[in-house]
């Protein structure tokens, strides 16, 4: 059973929270579009600038939802490093707590102290896993439900088949599932759901919208790209992620002899990341069917259509 924040979606459609590009219009036009829009709480800086984003969600949605009774937007989310380099974990969740954030996505720990305080003030987690172990340990703390982040996604991705990720968390847990990897038509989000998730989780064609806060250059590259334009390394930040070729060419790195990265390496502290997500940029799999730059409704429309016509035809057959 979901919980019920998680079931007025018009679409089965979590958007992934994009380090440097998700915004508070990003999230707006994703959340009005019917999708659960994101953003990592580390994007507003200074940290201060995350109370003033939160605000501005919250009242545009509301406003959304008084003019349009019949169309209510979609719940937001903030997403929570909980990585002991994270100096910003306490203050962020304190305005988190203020605003009574809807969902709280966390990434690379989990808290059974957070878990707690989400849920006291009314709210749900959901947290990103790469394997199997940790989504167990994730439902083990407290977690509401797991976001399985297979091979192909964008950014930090791991290594494992979507298939064999979903399978193997499906054998135990019937809570809510969010599958990650390479997800960017309507046909792949019922593709998902077909695998046994109750959502899909998709990152990169939100790039290339005119509300992502991307460069033109970061956006025709998405556009322009496909599977084999992606590489997978943890040189940038010590956690193996996939990110555009060209962009790696353009820092004055061979793509193809990249050094490794280890867990050591990891920093989240209020400014550091930003200059390997500004100048090396991450993408999944999934960006050749990418064409050109739409707005964030429009590609939320154009999932919808594909979804529900994979869905009639699976249907007719």
């Amino acid at each position: 059973m979901l919980p019920p924040i998680l079931q007025r979606l018009r679409l089965p459609v979590i958007a992934a929270p994009l380090f440097i590009v998700s915004n508070p219009k990003l999230v707006i036009a994703q959340c009005k579009a019917g999708v659960v829009g994101s953003f990592p709480s580390l994007n507003a800086r200074p940290a201060s600038q995350l109370d003033e984003w939160i605000h501005e969600i919250t009242e545009a949605l509301a406003e959304h939802d008084r003019d349009h009774p019949d169309a209510p937007s979609a719940p937001f989310a903030v997403n929570q490093i909980v990585h002991r380099t994270n100096d910003r974990f306490e203050v962020d969740m304190q305005v988190c707590a203020k605003w009574k954030v809807p969902i709280v996505i966390t990434s690379l720990g989990a808290r059974e102290d957070l878990n707690h305080a989400v849920h006291d003030w009314g709210g749900i987690t959901l947290h990103d896993i790469i394997d199997d172990r940790y989504a167990r340990k994730a439902i083990e703390k407290g977690a509401d439900g797991i976001i399985a982040v297979a091979a192909g996604a964008g950014g930090h991705a791991g290594r494992w088949s979507p298939f064999a990720l979903a399978q193997e968390i499906r054998k135990w847990f019937d809570g809510p599932l969010i599958l990650s990897g390479a997800i960017a038509t309507g046909r792949a989000v019922l593709a998902a759901e077909a695998m046994g998730a109750d959502f899909a989780y998709i990152g990169s064609p939100f790039i290339a919208t005119p509300e992502a806060r991307a460069t033109d250059e970061y956006k025709a590259a998405i556009c322009a790209g496909g599977a084999a334009d992606i590489v997978y390394s943890s040189l940038f930040t010590g956690i193996p992620g996939n990110y555009l070729r060209s962009s790696i060419s353009a820092a004055g790195l061979d793509p193809d002899n990249l050094e490794s990265g280890t867990p050591a390496d990891m920093k989240f502290a209020s400014a550091s990341g930003a200059k390997a997500w500004r100048d090396i940029w991450g993408s999944g799999q999934g960006i050749g069917v990418i064409d050109k730059v739409r707005p964030a409704g429009e590609l939320v429309a154009r999932l919808a259509e594909e979804y529900r016509a994979a869905k009639a035809a699976l249907c007719a057959s």
